[in-house]
């Protein structure tokens, strides 16, 4: 059974699963990258008019559109491709044996203010944003700031800039003394 709930932003919608949708993590796949993406049902979810992005956890997929299609049009496609998919496919979306080539290789050690600020979002602030059809990723941290990735619905979204201040921003001064300033890319 496949359920939707809305997100702070009003072009994204999390269409939650009970069966696992990606063993590999949250990752992103937006339209423009569409030839370089082998995954059939991404490909097909993506090819659907007004679709711009979407973000697939273990149990959620998070689609953003744009303003020219209705959700009233789309949530049943989406609803449809992903039944479809689960009853047929009886695996994951995004299976760790399928796609390896996906997993991003971090072969560099970390070093352990970076490895407090991952701890962070891992455990503080990825939670709450998966909550609302996100993702936030770490990307650098230099000169006491930290630039972040946001994925999923909360790229674009209105709410985003005040949950980065507020909610990020406060968390990992908090936890992390050497954090003085967060920002997205």
């Amino acid at each position: 059974m496949i359920y939707t709930e809305n997100t702070p932003n009003p072009n994204a919608v999390k269409f939650l699963s009970e069966k696992t949708l990606s063993e590999i993590g949250a990752t992103e796949f937006q339209k423009k990258d569409i030839k370089k993406i082998k995954n059939n049902f991404i490909k097909n979810l993506l090819e659907f008019d007004g679709i711009e992005l979407i973000l697939i956890s273990e149990n959620f997929i998070s689609v953003k559109k744009n303003e020219k299609v209705n959700w009233d049009t789309l949530k049943p496609s989406i609803i449809s491709l992903m039944n479809d998919h689960l009853e047929k496919a009886k695996k994951p979306i995004l299976s760790k044996v399928l796609e390896k080539n996906i997993i991003e290789k971090e072969n560099e050690k970390e070093d352990s203010i970076e490895a407090k600020i991952n701890e962070v979002l891992d455990t503080k602030i990825r939670p709450a944003v998966a909550k609302d059809g996100g993702d936030i990723k770490f990307v650098s941290f230099e000169n006491g700031k930290v630039k972040v990735e946001l994925r999923g619905s909360c790229s674009g979204c209105p709410s985003s800039l005040m949950t980065l201040k507020k909610g990020v921003q406060n968390l990992l001064r908090h936890y992390v003394k050497e954090v003085t300033d967060v920002e997205a890319i």
